[in-house]
């Protein structure tokens, strides 16, 4: 089965169901998405993902899956990226859901505002940059002691939040000040069948 993936390549969101598939050697045909010509609104897109969004993972003519971390449990299940403990499995959702709720909406919005939009002027700009040092602060706080996410191996939480959290910079987010997930974003990009997330103008 080869899998067909609807996504932004430049996405942090698209990237980590891109780097789940690299990494586990799972086949897949990436279609790109022009997102912001209005792509996602056409009938036929939303077809695949009523709710207009990418990434979306097509598994068979009938079944459909969206939400990238709900795309990365599906995909990683059964394999060394999810664990198999019940503790450890609750705790990489833990993660994955302090990603969606307290991270993405910061690091990915004011990336999004400045490197898709092109409006360093945005209102909203202090408010999510603060967001994200919010977010970074409880990381590092983590990883100081730690060398992965949970159970001190790399999993899908590492994944989720590398995707956003390597390209802070692109959000005018500063990682100077946090030695330990620097160091964490190390460990992630030495892992086996890493690939690269494309910028935003590649």
């Amino acid at each position: 089965m080869t899998y067909q993936v609807h996504g932004v390549s430049a996405s942090g969101n698209c990237y980590k169901v891109r780097l789940v598939l690299e990494q586990l050697g799972l086949p897949y045909a990436w279609h790109e998405v022009d997102m912001m010509n209005g792509a996602t609104r056409t009938e036929d897109f939303k077809r695949l993902n009523p709710n207009g969004k990418v990434p979306v993972l097509v598994i068979d003519d009938k079944t459909t899956l969206s939400e990238s971390d709900a795309i990365l449990c599906y995909l990683a299940d059964g394999s060394p990226l999810m664990p198999t403990d019940r503790l450890e499995r609750a705790q990489v959702l833990q993660w994955m859901f302090f990603e969606q709720y307290s991270h993405e909406p910061f690091v990915a919005v004011a990336r999004f505002i400045l490197q898709f939009q092109k409006r360093p002027d945005d209102a909203r700009l202090p408010d999510r940059i603060a967001g994200s040092y919010r977010a970074l602060d409880v990381m590092e706080q983590h990883l100081a002691t730690r060398t992965y996410f949970v159970g001190e191996r790399y999993s899908v939480a590492d994944i989720a939040l590398y995707a956003y959290t390597h390209v802070a910079d692109e959000a005018n987010v500063d990682l100077a000040r946090y030695p330990a997930i620097r160091a964490w974003l190390e460990r992630v990009r030495s892992q086996p069948r890493h690939v690269e997330m494309p910028g935003v103008d590649q």
